[in-house]
């Protein structure tokens, strides 16, 4: 099937192979080769999970026009090797960015990046620096991308209020008997859950702006240039969508910042680790201060509260439904996953003045 649906996209040469690559959790992913003249040329391509994103058109239109816009910024500059350095989506035959298939499956296809790898982990400050640069990059490269707004691909993705919605809901349903067990994490959550809403507050007033943001800033989402190891472009395009600046930095604050793995169970290990937080903002403001307001950057420190806790309510709320979201490898995976969480919480809190400190002696801004 594979083959009988690369060969709907505008692509010119000699099929040669088509075969499964990477390791993603959310769609399928291929790549073909094909002779064009002699040349063995490689593509992308990718079956679009449909029941995580159920607008696969929307999604496409947002990529389309992100990818669109950074390549038209590159070219105009004359720098080399600009495609390399956006994706480049392949349209289908008849013009359209994706391909549907006989059973109602969404396709797309992307030029196969050559002579790049990634990371799995940030393991040091270098890495961290690496990594807020390079969003901070991706952020400042479309914060002048003209309207429409871009599509929500995951509607509230971020909105602490209907997860805490959810959470309720799902504390009184008790499908599996579980809320018992739990009394400690159920206050925790509840006694936080006003600050849990200061973000989202925050952009409904008007206080932060609305900006085009990533929602999954993982340095294996970064493609690393094999010849000096710089950063060349940023993938996984699919929850690219109006938020605010705040969400992405503070998943990055979330995961780079932790020393322990998301679903460690021992909490004594878990610590929010200042070093990496400020090597973090380091790369990141280096390329955001020039769009970044005062009342973004007063609230940096927050966002990885913020998006540590909604991960706590997330895990905690699956498991108390049965885990029908997350994949689980044991019975209390994630409640492990929730407790991580809300440690790395609390250890934030511990040193939450230290934390502000460093986002004043990086901006020059009075936030203390």
């Amino acid at each position: 099937m594979v083959a009988d649906i690369v060969r709907q996209f505008a692509i010119y040469g000699e099929f040669i192979s088509a075969s499964s690559f990477g390791g993603g959790h959310i769609n399928d992913t291929f790549q073909s080769r094909w002779n064009q003249a002699g040349t063995v040329v490689r593509y992308t391509h990718q079956r679009i999970n449909s029941r995580v994103f159920v607008r696969p058109d929307q999604v496409m239109e947002n990529i389309l026009r992100v990818t669109s816009h950074i390549t038209e910024k590159y070219r105009t500059a004359g720098v080399p090797d600009y495609s390399r350095r956006s994706l480049t989506v392949v349209p289908a035959k008849d013009g359209k960015p994706w391909v549907q298939d006989s059973s109602g499956g969404w396709w797309r296809t992307y030029l196969f990046v050559e002579n790049v790898h990634t990371k799995d982990k940030t393991a040091s400050v270098q890495e961290a620096r690496f990594l807020g640069a390079s969003i901070g990059r991706f952020q400042k490269q479309l914060a002048d991308l003209p309207l429409p707004r871009l599509h929500d691909t995951i509607p509230d993705f971020h909105n602490m209020e209907k997860r805490y919605l959810r959470f309720y809901e799902a504390l009184e349903k008790d499908v599996c008997g579980r809320v018992k067990d739990v009394a400690a994490e159920i206050d925790f959550m509840k006694q936080n859950e006003e600050r849990g809403a200061v973000l989202l507050r925050a952009q409904r007033e008007g206080r932060i702006p609305e900006r085009i943001t990533h929602n999954d800033t993982k340095i294996n989402n970064i493609l690393i240039d094999d010849a000096d190891s710089s950063a060349l472009c940023v993938i996984d395009l699919d929850t690219v969508m109006p938020g605010t600046s705040l969400f992405d930095v503070g998943d990055l604050i979330r995961t780079v910042t932790t020393t322990a793995e998301e679903d460690e169970r021992d909490i004594s290990k878990i610590e929010f680790d200042t070093v990496f937080f400020e090597s973090l903002l380091e790369g990141y403001l280096a390329e955001a201060m020039e769009f970044l307001s005062k009342e973004e950057i007063a609230l940096i420190a927050e966002s990885g509260r913020t998006i540590t806790q909604i991960m706590a309510l997330r895990f905690l709320t699956d498991y108390l439904e049965g885990d029908h979201y997350y994949h689980i490898s044991r019975t209390e995976h994630n409640l492990d996953r929730s407790r991580n969480q809300i440690a790395l919480v609390r250890s934030m809190d511990s040193k939450w003045e230290k934390a502000l400190e460093i986002v004043q002696k990086l901006t020059g801004e009075n936030i203390c």
